[in-house]
Formats: C-alpha cells, sequence, structure tokens
C-alpha cells in the first residue's frame, strides 16, 4: 500500500495529538467551528471565517449573524440576504442561499440547527434551476469523514474495484492521514445507511450503485453537475443550465458526492478508465477540493463543477 509523505503524516500526526478524543471511539478530531460563504457553486470567495468557538446551543443562524450582516424572510427563518447580497433572479434564472453543514445540504433551517464541534459551516449563493437541492458536495474536506453529522462521527468504508490497487491505496493514505480510519471493500459490500461511502474503481465498475445510478440521471437527482455515457467511456461536464460545457474521454475523471433520502452521503472516486480512476484519486485532497460542489479531472487540469457559462 502507498503510504503518504512523511513530512504530510508528520505534521497531522502533531496536529491530532493536541486534539481533544470526541466521539464515537474513532479518535481525535478538530473542535474549532468554520464558516464560509461563497457564490455561484463556490467560484468566488466572499468571507472565510476559521478557527471559531460554538457556544453551547447556538445555532447555524446564530453563527452566521457574528460574522455577516444577515436578512432574513419568513420570520427569521430563512436567509433572504448576507452582507448586502441577495437572492432572486439572476439573468432570468433563480439564485438563493443554500447551506451546508460538513458537505452536507442541512434538512432545516438555519435557525434549528445546531453547531457542533469542528463543523465545517459553508453558505452559498447559486442558481437552483437544475438542482432544487444538492444534497451533498466535496468542498468542505476533508468531513463529513473526520467529524461526521449532525455531532455524531460515523464509520468511514472505502469500496474499491481493487482493493490492492494504486486508486484504493491513495484514497484511504489520504483519509487515514487526516486521522480517519476506514474499512475497505469491494464495491457493493451490501447497505450501510449510517455508514460514509466511497466508492472507488472505473465508472463502469460503480454504475450499479444506487448512488452512481442518481449521478447519471443528471443534477436534478443527485446535485452532480456531470454525466457519464452509456458506456462509461465519456465524461460530460454539465454548466449551471445543464447544458453540456465539455466532454472529455480518456483519462477523465471524477470526485462527486450525493446522498439519498435516509442515508449517509456516498461519494463517488471514479472515471473513464483506470488512468482517470488515479488522477482523481490523487486530487483526493483538501487543496484540490476546497470550497467546489465537485471537480472533474482531465488531461488538462481541474474543473470545478458546475463548469460556469459566460
Amino acid at each position: 500500500m502507498r503510504r503518504p509523505p512523511a513530512k504530510l503524516v508528520g505534521a497531522v500526526g502533531a496536529a491530532l495529538a493536541t486534539l481533544t478524543l470526541a466521539g464515537c471511539g474513532l479518535g481525535g478530531a478538530p473542535t474549532a467551528v468554520q464558516l464560509m460563504v461563497t457564490r455561484e457553486f463556490g467560484a468566488r470567495v466572499l468571507n472565510s471565517a476559521g478557527a471559531k468557538s460554538a457556544s453551547a446551543g447556538e445555532t447555524v443562524m446564530d453563527l452566521l449573524r457574528s460574522h455577516n450582516s444577515v436578512a432574513t424572510s419568513s420570520d427569521g427563518h430563512i436567509v433572504a440576504g448576507i452582507d448586502g447580497l441577495s437572492g432572486g433572479q439572476r439573468d432570468g434564472q433563480p439564485e438563493n442561499w443554500f447551506y451546508y453543514v460538513n458537505g452536507v445540504e442541512a434538512p432545516r433551517g438555519a435557525a434549528k440547527t445546531l453547531v457542533h464541534p469542528g463543523d465545517h459551516v459553508w453558505w452559498d449563493l447559486h442558481d437552483w434551476s437544475q438542482a432544487q437541492a444538492i444534497p451533498a458536495v466535496v468542498g468542505s474536506f476533508p468531513e463529513p469523514f473526520l467529524n461526521g453529522i449532525e455531532g455524531k462521527r460515523l464509520p468511514v468504508r472505502i469500496e474499491c474495484a481493487s482493493a490492492s490497487g494504486y486508486a484504493c491505496s491513495k484514497v484511504t493514505a489520504s483519509l487515514r492521514a487526516y486521522g480517519v480510519p476506514a474499512a475497505i471493500a469491494a464495491i457493493g459490500s451490501g447497505a450501510a445507511p449510517e455508514t460514509l461511502r466511497v466508492l472507488v474503481g472505473p465508472w463502469t465498475s460503480v454504475a450499479g450503485e444506487l448512488a452512481a445510478q442518481s449521478i447519471a440521471r443528471g443534477p436534478r437527482y443527485s446535485g452532480v453537475y456531470a454525466r457519464f455515457s452509456t458506456n462509461g467511456l465519456a465524461l460530460t461536464l454539465l454548466d449551471e443550465q445543464g447544458r453540456t460545457a465539455q466532454t472529455l474521454g480518456a483519462d477523465a475523471g471524477l470526485i462527486a458526492a450525493t446522498q439519498s433520502a435516509k442515508e449517509a452521503p456516498v461519494w463517488v472516486v471514479t472515471g473513464t478508465d483506470g488512468a482517470g480512476v488515479n488522477r482523481a484519486a490523487n486530487a483526493f485532497d483538501q487543496a484540490t477540493l476546497e470550497h467546489r460542489f465537485a471537480v472533474a479531472l482531465g488531461p488538462g487540469g481541474t474543473v470545478a463543477l458546475p463548469e460556469l457559462g459566460g
């Protein structure tokens, strides 16, 4: 198994050694809260506040108000504007503020969602014409693997087309470098509604999974602005209107997340072929994924999804 660079392992190990043990017996996890405000699917970072402490009983709305000017509607329950930017219509398309906690779209209003130690809270103003809900995003990595969902850390299972392959080892090493223990299994190892799953393999190997099937149906069903061809050999990248922006062939990869009702999010580290999967596995890190909803990887570099038009 390939190991992460010794310098990275040492740095992460030193940092983890100073943290308080927390949650489900899975080891230490950071307790500082982060707040990020962006627009256009994370393309423009408007404000980022890290290493903040959350008070007992503090809500996502409280956290946002403590760092930003907030306009609300529906008797204060819905965020209508942040720092003077309001939802409504933009270029003839509807856009509104949405928020994610540890990379998961919250099921309740911000005034009813508690902030837990270590949470990464992300607000984004974006076009929702093609996806009224985007259930999970990759841009809060290493969340939700590190601190879990709603204050509960979840077990992590990496399901690989080849457990001994480079991509599987690379993804496993990346998570373990952040102090996340992860089991390794074959793709399709069975239902696990309270387990965070990462599917690693060519699209032809993951396509039979329910999460992958929702991605194949388009952003309206999965929140992922990309589609593989039926034979899995081409990856079409979509813009915010669901239109084809470009199509990648050999050596193309995808890192994305989605979620079905009553199940934990499922991530895919996949591609059109083995080289594409390896390319995606090499990008499975915070620097590449930060404030991105999903990413495609091709010979020309990394593309944030959706690929913004105009």
